[in-house]
């Protein structure tokens, strides 16, 4: 660890403080009870929707709460920051709302629709490398070279504070939480969250949660030192980090009970779930708190009140695509099938008019004639179906009445 950092750590005067900064230019999010993931997951669960926020994320709290720190002098100069996603665009709205200049590098390889969002913020945009580490050098490259302040999305103590006063809001919101779950990535959020609840109450529990492919907090605990942790590919993106802050390891080895980890396809699953049963858009990263709770990663949180902090919403409708199609298939609603069909006249008609009948709804169906026998063609289908005893009695059916048959669907309770 960097000793001239060791000693240093986040106060709870300071995320107060920063309350009192920010409060008015912050949205105050919601804390509603999830009656339906309650029931799930046996624990008294409350939703903090960090995705209401108008970015779609908490980093504006830290974004605006640094801004808010800087001396005249380092306004006029502006400020700069590496990030292809949401410390980007919560820096990005608040600069512009606060006259300040914002320059973010991004990697050449950033989604159109980030980098857009970005510059509608009235930021500078500058494309380099192929990776963040790549683009966090070029921005420390253009700090040095424009003279302008560096706004690091965790490794900050007024970024850190900013980030706590989330912390302070759920205390007032609900002063009778247990346990408080929280995403971690490099470690910003949780830090200033458990400073704030474990000064004001030390009986709350505070866990954070990391994806199981890129453990970088739970890492550098075990090791008592800043680690890097191999990079890897995660449905949890905005906690994809290597290595995590001095500032933040500090703080969380001081403040925070218990890292977890959870696999991807839970989180993918905790998507889904909080899609479906509280109608709430929610990224990867801010997923992870529910898919530990409900995975049963979380020791002790049966019967207890249990705040999860669900941090953002900003997903690519794309992949909410595939993880909802997965889910179908997953709960027996949809299922793939291919069969050999005589290359006659009626011979479809027959076999729709078959699931007609087993109110079987046909989502897509395609033929090829190419590798099949003469006389017979191949057919493709994707159908929508009730559940696995549907998918029964399809076969069944289409079995007795001479359909040369394969499903693709999974065993009942597959994860």
């Amino acid at each position: 660890m960097d000793t001239a950092l060791e000693e240093e750590i986040l106060t709870f005067d300071a995320v107060e403080e920063a309350r009192r900064r920010i409060a008015s230019e912050i949205y105050t999010t919601p804390l509603p009870r999830a009656r339906k993931l309650s029931a799930v997951t046996g624990a008294d669960v409350f939703l903090k929707l960090e995705n209401l926020q108008h970015t779609g994320s908490f980093k504006e709290r830290g974004a605006l709460n640094k801004l808010l720190t800087l001396s005249h002098a380092e306004r006029s100069r502006g400020v700069v920051a590496a990030s292809a996603g949401n410390h980007a665009q919560g820096l990005a709205y608040h600069a512009q709302r606060q006259g300040v200049k914002a320059t973010i590098v991004m990697p050449c390889g950033t989604p159109l629709i980030k980098v857009s969002r970005t510059q509608s913020f009235g930021a500078e945009v500058v494309l380099h490398g192929d990776s963040y580490d790549e683009a966090y050098q070029h921005a420390l490259t253009l700090q040095e070279a424009r003279d302008l302040t560096f706004v690091h999305p965790f490794n900050d103590l007024a970024v850190m504070a900013g980030q706590g006063t989330l912390g302070l809001e759920l205390l007032e919101q609900n002063p009778y939480l247990e346990m408080v779950v929280l995403p971690v990535g490099g470690g910003g959020l949780i830090s200033g969250v458990a400073v704030a609840l474990k000064e004001t109450n030390p009986r709350i529990k505070v866990v954070g949660v990391e994806t199981s492919v890129i453990p970088a907090m739970q890492n550098a605990l075990y090791r008592g030192e800043l680690v890097t942790t191999p990079t890897a590919r995660t449905i949890a993106d905005g906690i994809a980090v290597q290595r995590v802050g001095s500032y933040t390891l500090n703080t969380v080895r001081r403040y925070v009970d218990e890292i977890v980890t959870v696999d991807e396809e839970d989180v993918a699953n905790a998507i889904l779930l909080l899609l479906e049963q509280e109608k709430t858009v929610a990224e990867g990263a801010a997923a992870v708190t529910l898919a530990a709770l409900r995975a049963g990663n979380i020791p002790g949180a049966k019967g207890r009140r249990v705040a999860l902090v669900i941090s953002g919403g900003n997903i690519d409708v794309n992949v909410i695509s595939r993880i909802i199609e997965r889910g179908l298939v997953r709960d027996g609603r949809l299922m793939s099938a291919s069969l050999t069909l005589d290359d006659a006249p009626g011979a479809l008609a027959r076999l729709t008019g078959l699931l007609a009948q087993m109110s079987v709804n046909i989502i897509e169906i395609h033929h090829n004639r190419a590798v099949a026998r003469l006389g017979e063609t191949s057919l493709q289908m994707t159908l929508e179906t009730r559940g696995f005893e549907h998918i029964d009695r399809i076969r069944r059916r289409l079995t007795d009445e001479g359909y040369r048959l394969h499903m693709e669907a999974p065993d009942r309770g597959a994860p």
